[in-house]
């Protein structure tokens, strides 16, 4: 099969299109035909060297759909989709033409739309639902709800019931999945989001903090929070060390969550997958634009317009 893949870690430019042994299927999994995988900022990061406990060499990616061409017959030509946190980590991920998988798409999801829902969706539900455990007497501050798992975690909300307020650099477009889910929405130009928070919550600060971003936003998300408020963490933008007034978080016993994706394998992220079917069947929950399919030899240029930042969506084609 031909795949991109990175032998040394650095600028996107090192990763190759080459040629790879086909994955065998096992017990566990089948081999599906690549029909599209998404590109995500930690994918960059993992070409990168960004991202810890990942091997050499390797084929990034992690979110994906196909449909079975190798395995048990009842599978034989279901579509399927699927992430991990292995997966493009410690095995060859999905930026390729093959990929083992272990669960089935919902059937109301085109193979396209599939590719682009499986890690953001699962990293808010991980951070809010299993963690923060939101309720819809509460409510949320969003920092990043242009990102994919920002926006995600606006329709989650809105599905609990919660308020939910959310900031970014980027002007939410109106025909944005999210937008809809979201009860006030704040550019951040002249005010730091923890002054938009209390403003917008008679100064008490919001019950939970949905910080997408990290880095330089950590302490102000932080300061917005009410008392006993919960942050959920899933990532750290620029320098990975921040600072913090530790006797104001204590005074304000707020409590932080580290939300980790990779920590859960591509067979339990399979089970939630499932789960998550009957919302996007529904109609609950809304997939994001796709902007662009891609051919898998331009990929190496899509990973460099990822690192731009830019607020758009993108799916890359395996052909």
């Amino acid at each position: 099969m031909r795949a991109l893949q990175f032998s040394r870690s650095g600028p996107v430019s090192n990763l190759r299109l080459v040629d790879l042994p086909d994955p065998q299927p096992d017990e566990h999994t089948a081999i599906a035909k690549l029909a599209a995988a998404s590109i995500s900022p930690g994918d960059v990061k993992n070409v990168e060297g960004k991202m810890d406990n990942m091997t050499l060499p390797r084929v990034p990616g992690r979110d994906h759909a196909g449909t079975v061409i190798r395995g048990p017959e009842y599978w034989m030509g279901a579509e399927v989709w699927g992430t991990g946190g292995e997966i493009g980590y410690t095995i060859d991920g999905n930026h390729a033409e093959l990929v083992s998988v272990p669960g089935r798409k919902p059937r109301t999801l085109s193979l396209q739309q599939a590719a682009s829902v499986g890690l953001t969706y699962l990293a808010a539900w991980m951070g809010l639902i299993e963690y923060a455990q939101v309720t819809g007497e509460e409510t949320l501050l969003i920092v990043g709800a242009w990102g994919g798992v920002g926006g995600d975690a606006a329709q989650i909300d809105r599905w609990r019931g919660a308020r939910v307020i959310a900031v970014d650099r980027h002007a939410l477009r109106a025909d944005a999945p999210a937008a809809p889910a979201v009860d006030e929405f704040f550019l951040l130009e002249t005010k730091t989001f923890d002054t938009i928070a209390r403003a917008a919550t008679a100064r008490r600060g919001t019950e939970v903090v949905f910080d997408t971003v990290g880095g330089p936003m950590f302490e102000p998300a932080l300061n917005a929070l009410a008392p006993c408020g919960r942050q959920p963490v899933i990532a750290s933008a620029g320098d990975r060390r921040v600072s913090f007034d530790l006797i104001d978080f204590y005074h304000n016993e707020s409590r932080l969550l580290g939300v980790d994706t990779r920590a859960r394998n591509a067979i339990a992220w399979a089970k939630h997958l499932d789960a998550l079917g009957p919302f996007f069947k529904q109609g609950i929950f809304q997939v994001p634009q796709i902007e662009r399919i891609l051919a898998l030899a331009d990929r190496v240029a899509d990973y460099q317009e990822v690192t731009s930042g830019q607020p758009r969506e993108r799916l890359a084609l395996a052909s």
